[in-house]
């Protein structure tokens, strides 16, 4: 699986028409949600604004398309097939569709659409995509330099830190595949429990 380290954005013109593209990382499908509407704010004088996203929630993967008032599945769902061909998780992409005053027919409205979003991709950042999973981590202060160097040789991501009752608790997000090596190496010493 892959996804955006960094948005994108494209631009096509077929037959007068102008579509302009967006590609995402997406955290969450109402993180979409205001993202289109925000686009559909600047953008109030285009015709259609077009979107698909698909979205990692634990082993499901959410996904939606919009045809914005297109003919049905002509406009979003190119671009989900697009997204699900890319193995892409974790991105929104958004069309917006100027119209020209000639009309593309269902197969060209299609390709101008996936076209569009595939400009955008392109000149996002894509990256392999690496399941991660929050946990919380607890241990005695002795243990910290022990606790630090295994977190940073198994590739976690430190979120804080604070001292409660005179123990050290640390939230973190770590490679789903490391979490067995984790657990495996602290529990003589410390405690992992996931974060909900």
């Amino acid at each position: 699986m892959w996804t955006l380290a960094e948005p994108g954005r494209g631009k096509l013109v077929e037959k007068r028409s102008r579509f302009l593209s967006f590609a995402y990382p997406l955290s969450a499908p109402e993180e979409a949600e205001a993202r289109v509407n925000e686009l559909r704010r600047e953008y109030r004088d285009a015709r259609h604004v077009v979107y698909a996203y698909r979205v990692l929630k634990g082993e499901e993967i959410l996904e939606r398309a919009d045809d914005a008032g297109e003919p049905a599945r002509s406009a979003g769902w190119p671009i989900l097939e697009l997204l699900r061909g890319k193995e892409l998780v974790n991105v929104l992409v958004v069309v917006v569709r100027y119209f020209g005053g000639v009309k593309l027919g269902v197969g060209g409205l299609r390709r101008a659409y996936r076209d569009a979003a595939s400009l955008a991709l392109e000149n996002a950042s894509i990256v392999e995509f690496v399941p991660r999973r929050k946990l919380r981590l607890t241990f005695h202060p002795e243990h910290s330099g022990r606790a630090f160097s295994l977190l940073s040789r198994l590739g976690a991501e430190v979120r804080s830190r604070e001292y409660v009752e005179g123990r050290v608790v640390v939230a973190l997000e770590i490679p789903r595949d490391r979490v067995p090596d984790l657990e495996d190496e602290i529990r003589p010493w410390g405690e992992v429990r996931p974060v909900e």
